[in-house]
């Protein structure tokens, strides 16, 4: 079985870093691509793996990253964009400029990633996504967000059809609340986390271990037969409507 080779870009952030340690528990390669040099550098060498600074939204940027990746790593089979931003405001209030940066920092991102990696994927491979949860179902003050994250679905697909044929994958993870510091605005705060515990029937916010599992699992070569899916890792928001509390039986 081939070992992972991994780049994983927005590798500093909550999930990238508990991905970067799900991986370093196995035979798995990394090399870490990030915006910030320090933060980057620091988390790089306590794994002692290969890194790049690189905005995720700038696609000459990402395919150098990959290029390199490619080079340190002598191949490269698994892609993961972690790059991403959240913007919580009714469509009336958001700015052409705030719409362009979400889908900036999301769509394009995501988009970019997938572009270059294809084309350094000569052996096949798997390249995982973020959406959210945001994209399955009605949630108030999403709309850019949910706009960005269900375009990404839409490439997950698309590209999951256009290179099957290169033994290519393409798939997302679609998390619901993941306390993470980009999230922390709403689990932070007790009103708005007692509303967003109550949409999530199992209970809890999700930890960044349970999406970086996951997306561990989609990048596995031994779960090959995977393709063109958005995993939902959500506590079952996006599929389940909470009435009130459980009763077991």
């Amino acid at each position: 079985m081939s070992t992972i080779k991994a780049a994983v870009i927005g590798a500093y952030g909550g999930i990238g870093q508990a991905l970067c340690l799900e991986l370093s528990q196995t035979s798995s390669t990394m090399f870490l691509i990030g915006r910030d040099s320090e933060k980057l550098q620091n988390l790089a060498q306590g794994y002692g793996s290969g890194s790049c600074v690189a905005d995720a939204a700038d696609w000459d940027q990402i395919d150098r990253a990959l290029g390199q990746a490619q080079e340190v790593m002598q191949g490269l089979n698994a892609v993961v964009c972690l790059a991403g931003s959240v913007l919580l405001k009714p469509m009336h209030l958001t700015s052409r400029a705030e719409w362009d940066a979400t889908m900036q920092a999301n769509l394009s991102a995501a988009a970019g990633a997938l572009r270059s990696a294809v084309t350094r994927m000569s052996d096949g491979g798997s390249i995982v996504l973020m959406s959210s949860a945001a994209a399955h179902i009605g949630l108030s003050n999403h709309e850019a967000i949910a706009a960005a994250k269900a375009g990404i679905e839409g490439l997950v697909r698309s590209a999951a059809m256009t290179y099957a044929s290169k033994r290519i994958r393409v798939n997302a993870v679609a998390p619901g609340l993941v306390q993470t510091p980009l999230t922390q605005r709403v689990w932070n705060n007790p009103r708005s986390a007692e509303v967003s515990l109550g949409m999530h029937p199992v209970g809890r916010f999700g930890e960044p271990g349970d999406i970086a599992r996951a997306i561990h699992f989609l990048i596995d070569p031994k779960n090959n037969w995977i393709t063109g899916q958005a995993l939902a890792v959500d506590g079952g928001l996006g599929s389940l409507k909470p009435t009130g509390p459980a009763r077991p039986s």
